[in-house]
């Protein structure tokens, strides 16, 4: 819980509130009550006027009721994963009928551009990169069906797999292509990866796509200049088809059992926030 993100709250007449809470990672997982269970949850939550910047928000969520419009992004949960993203937004779009859904992929800025607000105020500036380690093909981070991690393939048929608890690769610049030259080699990546970045040194092209929000992510042209750079949001299969020998994630069902899956996660992470409101009542009675 110690996780932080924003809910917005944009009333008819455009003013709006602003909302913080613990509950960041697994966020996408409270949009799929609908918007009134979302609106009765704000009582709990501690409204000011702070916005958690690039660095602090691991999640956001964006309600405009005058537009019915449901704008969304997060670090962590079933919409960043590559066996249940396609369930969860089926089902937060089941879940709001009448609404347009669109996750988000550059964060706390695009909440800001919604309301017209300046996004600058929530860059994290002159920061120092901190560039994601290359993993073996054994490491322990690498377990597990959802290990996340970010892929990084060549067109001179290499493949190579990044820590995502750093910043993104795609950030690096031409600076990543040194660095590759002594990163282990995966061979052909099976994973259920979260991002990917494929390289064509020779025809200076960068495509890259993401699941989970990245800062600065409609930044990354100018960090390559003389290249092309084209995001492709969520399309990973896009990635396995420019390098089918290098990304050929292991066979998923989208469908019935993902969906299982999420409305699983969905009914732990609500008994897990009725027990965290009972302990906080014995704790602080009256509060």
């Amino acid at each position: 819980m110690g996780e932080k993100a924003n809910i917005v709250v944009v009333h008819e007449d455009g003013t709006h509130e602003l909302h913080r809470t613990g509950w960041a990672v697994g966020i996408d997982l409270d949009l799929l009550d609908g918007p009134d269970a979302l609106l009765g949850t704000l009582p709990e939550l501690r409204r000011d006027d702070w916005w958690l910047d690039d660095d602090l928000a691991h999640g956001g969520v964006l309600l405009d009721l005058g537009r019915k419009t449901l704008l969304f992004f997060t670090w962590e949960g079933p919409s960043a994963e590559l066996r249940h993203r396609a369930a969860t937004l089926a089902l937060i779009r089941a879940a709001w009928p009448g609404w347009t859904v669109r996750p988000l992929y550059d964060g706390p800025t695009e909440l800001r551009t919604h309301l017209g607000l300046d996004p600058e105020h929530v860059r994290r500036r002159g920061t120092p990169l901190d560039p994601a380690p290359f993993l073996a093909p054994d490491d322990e981070e690498l377990t597990g069906p959802d290990p996340g991690g970010i892929l990084v393939t060549l067109d001179t048929g290499r493949c190579h797999v990044a820590s995502a608890a750093f910043d993104h690769p795609a950030r690096e610049g031409p600076a990543l292509l040194d660095r590759l030259a002594d990163a282990p080699d995966h061979g052909t990546c099976r994973l259920h990866v979260e991002s990917g970045v494929h390289l064509d040194p020779e025809r200076r092209r960068l495509d890259w796509w993401s699941l989970p929000a990245t800062p600065q992510a409609y930044e990354v042209p100018r960090l390559w200049p003389g290249w092309t750079v084209r995001f492709h949001r969520d399309d990973w299969q896009q990635h396995a088809r420019r390098a089918p020998a290098r990304f050929a994630p292991a066979p998923f069902d989208p469908g019935a059992p993902a969906v299982a899956a999420v409305l699983a996660e969905a009914e732990d992470r609500r008994a897990r926030r009725v027990r965290h409101r009972a302990l906080v009542a014995r704790l602080h009675p009256g509060r």
